[in-house]
C-alpha cells in the first residue's frame, strides 16, 4: 500500500492548496424565514446549518436564569453527511462534546444579560463532513445569531490548524486531519483579538504550537473578512428590497 503524500515536493497539499491556505468559503444569511435567525456555511466539501430561536420565554420557568438569558445548541450529523451512512445514536459523546463546547463559546460572546428570564435556542446539523466541522458550525452559528439580530460583544470566527510531517498547515480536510499531527481549533473575537475558544488533541512542542496557532488565528481574521462581506451584504439586500436602500 503506497504511502499518502500530504505535501509535494512543490510545497503543496492533496487538494491543491498551500499549506497556509483556506478551502474556498460560501455562506448564505436568512435561509430560513421561520427561524429568528439562520445561515448556511460551506468551506471547502464541509456543508453545515445553523438555526437561531429567541430570545424567547425558557420553556422551564424552573431552568431560566433572573439576571441573564440561557443559551442551549444541538449539533449533529446528518447521517448522509459522511461517506460511510451514520446510524443515528442518542448517546453521541462527540456531538454533545462539539454542542457544549459551542454553547460556552457563544455563552462569553452573547450580550445575555439585555434578555433576563429568556433563553436562545441554537440548532446545528452538518450536512457533508470533510474536516473542520466544529469550527465550521462556530461560523455558521455565528451568522446565524447575526441574522437573528441578537447583540454580541463580536463576531467569532474560528479556524483549525495543524501541522504533518513537520509543516504549519491551515484548514485541514478529512484526509489531512486523519494523518495523526496535532489539531488546534481556535475560535477568536477580531475586533480585539480575544481567543474565545482554544482545543488541542495532542502533545507539541511550544515552539510548534505556537506557529500553529499563529497560523490559526490568521486563518480567522482570514474568514472574518469573507463572512463580513456576507452580511454587508444580506443587509444591503434586505434594505433594498424594505425600499431602504435604493440600488446602486
Amino acid at each position: 500500500m503506497s504511502r499518502i503524500e500530504y505535501i509535494t515536493p512543490e510545497g503543496l497539499r492533496e487538494d491543491g492548496r498551500r499549506p497556509n491556505e483556506l478551502r474556498r468559503i460560501k455562506s448564505k444569511l436568512g435561509i430560513f424565514s421561520r427561524a429568528s435567525g439562520s445561515a448556511y456555511y460551506e468551506q471547502g466539501n464541509t456543508k453545515v446549518i445553523a438555526v437561531v430561536y429567541g430570545p424567547r420565554e425558557v420553556s422551564k420557568r424552573m431552568n431560566g436564569l433572573h439576571d441573564r438569558a440561557t443559551i442551549t445548541c444541538e449539533y449533529s450529523m446528518a447521517s448522509f453527511s459522511t461517506g460511510e451512512r451514520k446510524k443515528k445514536n442518542k448517546g453521541d459523546r462527540r456531538g454533545t462534546e462539539i454542542s457544549s463546547i459551542i454553547k460556552q463559546t457563544f455563552e462569553s460572546v452573547i450580550l445575555t444579560s439585555l434578555f433576563p428570564k429568556s433563553q436562545i435556542d441554537i440548532f446545528i446539523q452538518v450536512l457533508q463532513a470533510d474536516g473542520g466541522t466544529r469550527c465550521a458550525s462556530i461560523n455558521a452559528a455565528s451568522l446565524a445569531l447575526i441574522d437573528a439580530g441578537i447583540p454580541m460583544k463580536d463576531f467569532v470566527c474560528a479556524c483549525a490548524a495543524g501541522c504533518i510531517e513537520g509543516t504549519p498547515i491551515l484548514d485541514l480536510n478529512y484526509v489531512e486531519d486523519s494523518a495523526g499531527g496535532p489539531d488546534v481549533p481556535v475560535a477568536l473575537l477580531p475586533r480585539t483579538g480575544t481567543i474565545a475558544m482554544l482545543q488541542m488533541d495532542s502533545k507539541v512542542s511550544i515552539d510548534l504550537f505556537e506557529k500553529v496557532l499563529d497560523l490559526a488565528v490568521e486563518g480567522c481574521k482570514a474568514i472574518h473578512t469573507v463572512l463580513s462581506q456576507a452580511v454587508l451584504q444580506h443587509t444591503t439586500n434586505l434594505a433594498t428590497s424594505r425600499g431602504s436602500v435604493q440600488p446602486a
